[in-house]
């Protein structure tokens, strides 16, 4: 019988002013009981992202770590999980850099609630996680660009353009965005999406919003651009420097992340395994929809966890 942890226990001190705080205190290969998954997700709802240190985990384990925050999804919509373990996907720098900012899998119509990060293989300098609290960039804005963005819905699809220079091209990068984009992908999100336990509004963009309804290419370039400036400002941005035994969790409706790619080549792993989510809701109560693709074998939609 696994044991449980008493909330007692946990110690939870903040990393910066905007985001991040690190846990201590609780075994996360255990079985938690529910006033301490409470807490973990209050300090969730504050923080925004968590560094659990010391956490000595096996796919299975991060697995039943996460699923104490909500249903699974599917390791990708696209992309093959780990061999024995469907909710896991390898992070893996043999199998490309994810050195762009974005929150995960926001081309599907429910995109995950949270998503875990355990370090598997850590390169000996570099390779950290940024990770950015878009509540705060939308509070940063002028009141001017709040009621913009509060009024604008970003397409966002899985087949955007992927083409990088040929001297950073990697081997295999090809076949790698056939896999994934062999469905197609393409739904509607409310650029200001309010958080559905906190109230926040945060942006609600990234790297796979690639065009405003009702604006042109260009207008929407312009515009996404001027708005994903203030997420990445320094003062909105976590970076987690990682380390073996090392499990991040990150509300992934209200952050970005980006994977910096700084390590010489050298090899780098995690493993995330992300717990299902709501149907995004904007300011004014319009909710995404899908323009293309069916998601529902990689996540079921959930209900707003209290």
């Amino acid at each position: 019988m696994t044991a449980t942890i008493p909330t007692s226990t946990l110690e939870i001190r903040k990393t910066t002013g905007r985001i991040g705080a690190s846990v201590r205190g609780v075994d996360v290969a255990s079985e938690l009981d529910a006033g301490t998954v409470r807490q973990i997700r209050q300090a969730l709802n504050e923080h925004k992202a968590l560094v659990f240190h010391d956490a000595v985990l096996d796919d299975a384990g991060q697995q039943r770590f996460a699923s104490q925050f909500g249903e699974l999804t599917k390791a990708h919509p696209t992309v093959p999980a780990v061999d024995g373990a469907p909710n896991v996907l390898p992070v893996d720098s043999e199998q490309g850099r994810a050195n762009a900012w974005h929150t995960d899998v926001t081309f599907v119509l429910n995109p995950p609630q949270a998503s875990t990060l355990r370090s598997i293989t850590v390169p000996p300098y570099g390779g950290e996680t940024l990770i950015a609290n878009t509540a705060a960039a939308y509070q940063d804005l002028p009141p001017a660009l709040q009621s913009l963005a509060d009024s604008l819905a970003a397409v966002h699809p899985n087949d955007y353009d992927y083409a990088v220079p040929e001297n950073l091209n990697l081997a295999g990068d090809d076949e790698r965005r056939a896999v994934f984009t062999s469905v197609k992908y393409q739904t509607v999100h409310p650029v200001v999406r309010v958080h559905p336990l906190t109230g926040e509004r945060g942006l609600f963009i990234g790297g796979f919003a690639q065009r405003l309804v009702g604006l042109s290419s260009t207008e929407s370039r312009d515009i996404l651009r001027l708005l994903q400036a203030y997420v990445t400002r320094p003062e909105n941005v976590l970076r987690v420097s990682w380390r073996p035994n090392q499990l991040v969790l990150f509300d992934n409706r209200i952050t970005q992340h980006y994977a910096v790619d700084n390590y010489d080549g050298l090899p780098r792993r995690l493993n995330r395994v992300t717990v299902a989510g709501e149907i995004p809701v904007g300011v004014n109560g319009e909710r995404s929809y899908s323009i293309d693709g069916d998601a529902s074998h990689y996540s079921p939609i959930a209900e707003i966890a209290a």
